[in-house]
């Protein structure tokens, strides 16, 4: 039987916004739920567990994150699985300078070890989430004004 060979998701977007400005959307609480969601206390200290009610229409999850890695104003890592699933993930926000802005590259690995069968947890379903949020929401928080 051939092996299945899962890649990691990876969006990439360049914003006309200096690198502190993004860095702030991505790491501070206040900035986290106008883009994403209401993820309750967040600190950029590796070891430090954060949570947030997650999905779409019926369908939503408690997600546990725990921060992995930090490197203030570039890099941002941290896990992601579902409380009362199996399955682990690993999120990583990395930041880069460009004539225009700034380029935000998130990548999501792991998200193969999350059962296939339920709702919200195939690959495919995080593509247009991530997007959205990334694509859409992200900049015109971030572009405006």
């Amino acid at each position: 039987m051939d092996e299945v060979k899962y890649q990691a998701l990876v969006v990439e977007r360049i914003f006309n916004a200096p690198m502190e400005k993004v860095w702030n959307a991505i790491t501070d609480k206040n900035q986290i739920r106008e883009w994403f969601f209401d993820i309750g206390e967040f600190k950029l200290e590796p070891g430090f567990e954060f949570q947030f009610i997650g999905g779409k229409g019926n369908v939503n999850y408690l997600i546990l994150c725990k921060v992995i890695e930090v490197i203030n104003g570039r890099k941002l890592s941290y896990s992601w699985r579902y409380e009362g699933f199996h399955g682990d993930s690993q999120v990583t926000f990395e930041l880069y300078p460009e004539a225009d802005g700034t380029r935000l590259k998130l990548t999501h690995h792991g998200l193969e070890t999350f059962p296939m069968s339920k709702p919200g947890f195939l690959n495919g379903y995080f593509i247009p989430d991530w997007e959205e949020y990334i694509l859409l929401k992200m900049k015109n928080i971030l572009e405006s004004n």
